[in-house]
């Protein structure tokens, strides 16, 4: 039984009747320890009703489409709005969090609260973006690009089975994600009493770390990918591809965040 590392697939039904595991919120928070357990499916989860639609890839291509697009138009207004518009990123990330936060908790497959959490991602990371293209004048379309690379990549490994999603390959990878946010939280704690650990000052140390957190990023949508395909051979119904498109969404979010990081330690050598 394989189950993804992204808290928004940690329900998502199986071809057995079970659920898979999820995490991650870009940027100030990268991850969680998601269990690795077969779930109880959650009411309305399970295999799609008579007469009601089953879950396709078109509807999880289009769905997710859709999402990132919006991420994407947001973004780019916020920062061609200029520097004045740069305090949006902190109201707009915790807006979005919360609504992450209730899509997760009551497994809500709801297209207006996932477009909502995607326009405010969207807005947080165009301000953030403009901040750093402002010092680093085109570094915010080279991690968007960077970003589509990964993704694109990532499927195309799925797909081929280059490398196959196996419960061996999932328990490294929930190492690999407690280790990453561990790291995180003890360079955060120590910054706060002087001890720099240098994770993120932007050094070697820095970079190494950061190539790691985009790995840990980048082989985590295959546990995403996974979830999905499950779902569809599941017979899930097809309002999930709402849910579906979420989850993918928070860990482009993370992918985006941890690229700009990278490119900024590179650009700033």
């Amino acid at each position: 039984m394989r189950t993804s590392s992204n808290p928004a697939f940690r329900n998502l039904p199986t071809g057995q009747g079970g659920y898979a595991g999820f995490d991650r919120m870009g940027g100030a928070a990268a991850g969680g320890a998601a269990a690795y357990r077969q779930m109880e499916a959650p009411a309305g989860y399970g295999q799609a009703p008579t007469g009601e639609r089953a879950l396709t890839i078109d509807d999880v291509v289009t769905k997710t489409a859709i999402t990132a697009g919006v991420a994407l138009v947001a973004g780019v207004l916020t920062a061609l709005a200029g520097p004045a518009f740069a305090w949006l990123a902190l109201p707009a990330f915790l807006i979005g969090l919360v609504i992450s936060l209730i899509v997760i908790f009551k497994q809500l497959s709801n297209p207006a609260l996932v477009i909502a959490y995607s326009v405010c991602m969207g807005v947080a990371l165009g301000a953030i973006s403009g901040i750093f293209n402002q010092r680093f004048p085109g570094i915010a379309s080279q991690a968007i690009i960077g970003t589509a690379g990964v993704f694109v990549g990532m499927l195309v490994i799925y797909k081929t089975g280059a490398v196959k999603v196996t419960p061996k390959f999932q328990k490294w990878m929930m190492g690999a994600m407690i280790g990453v946010v561990v790291l995180m939280l003890a360079n955060f704690v120590g910054n706060l009493f002087g001890a720099d650990m240098g994770l993120r000052s932007g050094g070697p140390v820095a970079i190494i770390f950061s190539l790691v957190v985009i790995g840990v990023a980048a082989f985590s949508l295959l546990l995403d990918f996974d979830s999905a395909d499950q779902a569809i051979r599941a017979g899930a119904p097809a309002k999930l591809a709402w849910f579906i498109a979420f989850g993918l969404m928070t860990t482009l979010v993370w992918l985006y965040i941890e690229i700009l990081r990278l490119l900024s330690y590179l650009r700033s050598e």
